[in-house]
């Protein structure tokens, strides 16, 4: 055997070439279609614009437009179609960029697409999915209710939707400083991050003068399905009266007197059979029940005005109004706008001047034990007291924010201490 090192065997490496794998890029899918397979047009619609305008920039002729506002016009009506609205174009990516598919997008959540691209149209709905976060929110009556709320980064629809709640139980321009609230509501997300809204208030307390008001959303009836809110005993928080004609940022300027002296008329004697809700020029004002309206006019002292027939006992009537929305034999239901704060007729500010009509007679509608709505079976309370037990602890535990408050005088003394 040859042990010279010349006749030693070789070992053989092999050399492998790196292989470069190139990655897709993701697919930009938006609205269910791959957004690099068109140019993608966003716009907003300006004033005077109309379907067809839109379609005709972009090089869709007027034939294959008629049979486009034809063929979808139960589905979606093209001259429906408002100024301010976005919406998206994919067009084609060939140097004609002819429109394929129009988006309308009626708010952040849901659009309707309408889609031409082939010899077939078709129109139909498109909903972003929503995500539903739970969320706590607590607050103090410092100036109003609103004002809280907006101190909060709260937006105005979730307190419209409390006001809602509480408007047969809770007079808002009573609310006093220090008063105090809670809320458990749902706020809805698109893409995780993206707030669009509010969705359900589940439970809420407000602590006014000391006591603590509940209310509780539950469904009761599960055949109409229709959520109501309670408060702790089952009681319904729905009456057959609002409070008031004004939701809030409102004051009670002159009360029901049947013995109330004006100086402009030689301090004597006019009874003031109504109650006047002072608020800002141009107000919405409601329907504090449902029922169909028996008069709509303007006539001397009491300007523009509304009376609503509600039963065979009860009628309200709303004075001095800057312009009335409804007309005589319409339905109205209660919360329903009827009109608006103005100063017409015998008025030296605005205001609406509410009156309460009980068989006939004005009387003074804080005076008045108003009927409720019809209440929970006591036969389904047991089973509303277990589902609102959790909701009730939830709302007892939620801490209110330790408040360190310190007195100017205070900060400047510290100041001089920390001089010397």
């Amino acid at each position: 055997m040859c042990a010279c090192f010349s006749c030693k065997k070789e070992k053989k490496v092999a050399i492998v070439e790196p292989v470069i794998v190139k990655e897709e890029p993701p697919k930009r899918v938006k609205y269910g279609f791959n957004l690099d397979d068109f140019k993608v047009i966003n716009d907003t619609i300006k004033n005077g614009e109309s379907f067809g305008v839109i379609m005709d920039r972009h090089h869709v002729e007027y034939p294959k437009i008629n049979q486009i506002a034809t063929t979808i016009k139960d589905t979606f009506d093209v001259r429906r179609i408002r100024a301010g609205k976005s919406y998206t174009i994919l067009a084609s990516k060939d140097t004609l960029e002819k429109a394929q598919i129009f988006i309308y997008k009626h708010n952040r959540i849901q659009a309707t697409i309408v889609n031409f691209k082939d010899s077939l149209v078709d129109a139909y709905t498109y909903k972003k999915p929503v995500k539903f976060k739970e969320k706590e929110v607590v607050g103090k009556i410092i100036s109003s209710f609103s004002q809280a709320m907006d101190t909060l980064g709260l937006r105005p629809g979730l307190a419209h939707e409390v006001a809602d709640i509480y408007g047969w139980t809770v007079d808002f321009y009573r609310l006093q400083k220090d008063d105090t609230f809670k809320i458990i509501f749902e706020e809805k997300f698109i893409n995780d991050t993206l707030s669009v809204g509010y969705g359900k208030i589940k439970a809420a307390v407000f602590n006014h003068n000391g006591k603590d008001l509940y209310a509780y959303r539950y469904i009761a009836d599960s055949i109409k399905n229709f959520p109501e809110y309670y408060d702790t005993e089952g009681g319904l928080l729905r009456r057959q009266f609002l409070k008031s004609p004004i939701k809030f940022q409102y004051r009670v300027s002159s009360r029901y007197n049947l013995k109330r002296r004006i100086k402009h008329y030689g301090n004597r004697v006019k009874p003031h059979r109504g109650t006047d809700f002072a608020a800002a020029y141009g107000t919405p004002i409601m329907a504090t029940a449902s029922g169909t309206v028996s008069e709509s006019a303007r006539r001397g002292g009491n300007g523009n005005y509304v009376k609503i027939r509600h039963n065979s006992k009860y009628s309200t009537q709303y004075l001095h109004m800057k312009r009335r929305k409804v007309k005589v034999g319409e339905y109205v239901q209660q919360g329903d706008v009827i009109g608006w704060i103005g100063m017409t007729g015998s008025t030296s500010g605005p205001h609406v001047c509410y009156r309460f009509w009980r068989n006939g007679r004005e009387v003074d509608p804080f005076r008045e034990k108003l009927p409720t709505a019809k209440p929970m079976e006591e036969s389904l309370k047991p089973k509303y007291f277990d589902f609102i037990k959790p909701l009730r602890n939830q709302l007892d535990s939620i801490p209110f924010p330790q408040e360190k408050i310190v007195e100017e005088k205070e900060i400047i003394k510290q100041e001089i201490i920390a001089k010397n």
